[in-house]
């Protein structure tokens, strides 16, 4: 089929139509017309793959890596990095309006990542027995499937890291199956193996200066920090409070953040082990909601019902909300802002994904009274 690329849905695949059906295209860029196979045909949509260009976007550029369009990694290589931006603040707009019933106008332009490639400190990378060949793959699962692409290095990881894939080629897993996490420590922070960090340091500070702007603005005293991991956020914004609280499951991460504060003298704060639907109830209470600023940081799959539930009724002066997944933060987003408990002044989405459909987001919400 021949179709027009009229958008580029959140996950990044193109959007065309023939009449009233819906296809899904990837790899394509808005305004291109292109051709494409249908491989997958529902009685709403369709999904295709890309046959060929017929007119390129003047956005279009050569990936830089041979594996793109087979690893399942990027899906944004064959845009140039200021398209990438563009489609990013408005997939973020369109999914704050559509699930969150947010206004596009608080979605901020993304702030670039410094160094579009080369930038990921951490990756996994698997391997698989591929039986045609009677070889064992190493490298990242296909877009299209369920087997590995076979890698020698990844453009969007750091150097070193790619220096780690040819480490691992060289000395390989017994057998397929077998997942290989390979990582850049972060220089003067200590993280437990399996314990979260950010993976981007290079627009890492960025992020930082996000969250300790909209601090500052509303000057509150105190900062309680859920979902803390190794304590980065609240180590890194104690200057800017007078006492602060992290809250984390993971016990490694609590005793790493407690080090990681030692390390660095700072003795304004505290770390709690324990889920946050559980403890959150009783650290609110320590404080004066009008002085209090939370920070939330949770997972891909957002907060908890009851979590959300219970900022709404205590009303801290502030809510910081940082994310990795617009849709579930939109989703949550919405129900804070619900009944005007909160408002909220501004989201910054930050690229610390580039190639990738991926973008991180900060939002600033305070508390209507």
């Amino acid at each position: 089929m021949t179709l027009k690329i009229s958008d580029i849905a959140f996950g990044g695949e193109g959007v065309g139509r023939i009449d009233e059906l819906v296809v899904f295209v990837p790899f394509v860029i808005i305004g291109e017309t292109v051709e494409a196979e249908i491989t997958e045909l529902k009685k709403n949509f369709a999904r295709a793959k890309l046959v060929r260009v017929v007119e390129a976007s003047p956005e279009r550029v050569d990936a830089p890596c041979q594996y793109f369009q087979a690893c399942g990694g990027c899906q944004y290589q064959h845009m140039s990095y200021a398209e990438q931006l563009r489609i990013k603040q408005k997939q973020i707009a369109d999914i704050f309006e559509r699930v969150g019933k947010i206004s596009r106008e608080v979605v901020a332009p993304v702030v670039p990542c410094p160094q579009p490639y080369g930038y990921r400190n951490r990756i996994m990378i698997r391997s698989q027995w591929n039986k045609p060949e009677q070889k064992l793959n190493i490298g990242f699962v296909r877009w299209d499937c369920g087997l590995v692409e076979d890698i020698v290095e990844c453009k969007i990881a750091e150097p070193a890291v790619s220096d780690q894939i040819r480490e691992v080629r060289a000395n390989p897993p017994p057998k397929g199956g077998i997942k290989v996490v390979l990582r850049l420590p972060p220089e003067g922070w200590e993280v437990p193996r399996d314990s979260f960090f950010q993976n981007n340091f290079f627009l890492l500070p960025g992020l930082v200066e996000t969250v300790r702007e909209f601090l500052k603005d509303r000057g509150s005293k105190h900062l309680i920090d859920l979902f803390c991991g190794v304590g980065f956020f609240g180590i890194e914004l104690a200057g800017s409070v007078e006492s602060f609280i992290g809250v984390e499951y993971d016990q490694m991460a609590i005793k790493a953040a407690r080090r990681n504060a030692e390390t660095r003298s700072i003795t304004n704060g505290e770390f709690v082990t324990g889920a946050v639907e559980r403890i959150l109830p009783e650290i609110l209470n320590r404080f004066s909601p009008e002085a209090t600023t939370v920070l939330l940081d949770p997972p891909r799959k957002g907060c908890w019902p009851e979590t959300l539930q219970l900022l709404r009724e205590q009303k801290p002066a502030q809510l910081i909300y940082v994310s990795c997944h617009p849709a579930t933060m939109a989703r949550d987003l919405g129900i804070l802002c619900a009944d005007g408990a909160f408002e909220l002044r501004r989201v910054v989405p930050l690229d610390m994904f580039p190639q990738t459909q991926h973008v991180e987001c900060v939002a600033d919400l305070r508390a209507k009274v």
